[in-house]
């Protein structure tokens, strides 16, 4: 069960009721909790589906791990080359 105090401060602020709060809290956590690697192989293979090329893919998944809530380590594009290729 996630901070009571956030789940009552959802709660307040929108329309869900205690349960569908600490869900959407629990899906938010695990979300952000996930490791740098994962993110960054996911997101590559999502980016190249819809046709990009590394070198854009690259800057954009550099752009959105600098906005993260947690804050990743920066990474090179040779950094997050070797993550996706080994």
């Amino acid at each position: 069960m996630p901070d009571p105090a956030l789940v009552s401060h959802v709660v307040a602020t929108t329309s869900l009721t205690p349960g569908e709060a600490a869900r959407v809290i629990d899906d938010v956590i695990a979300f952000h909790a996930q490791p740098v690697e994962d993110y960054v192989r996911s997101r590559h293979a999502h980016l190249k589906t819809y046709g990009a090329k590394n070198p854009e893919i690259f800057a954009r998944i550099a752009e959105e791990l600098a906005q993260r809530v947690v804050a990743a380590p920066a990474l090179s594009e040779r950094q997050l080359r070797r993550i996706v290729y080994g």
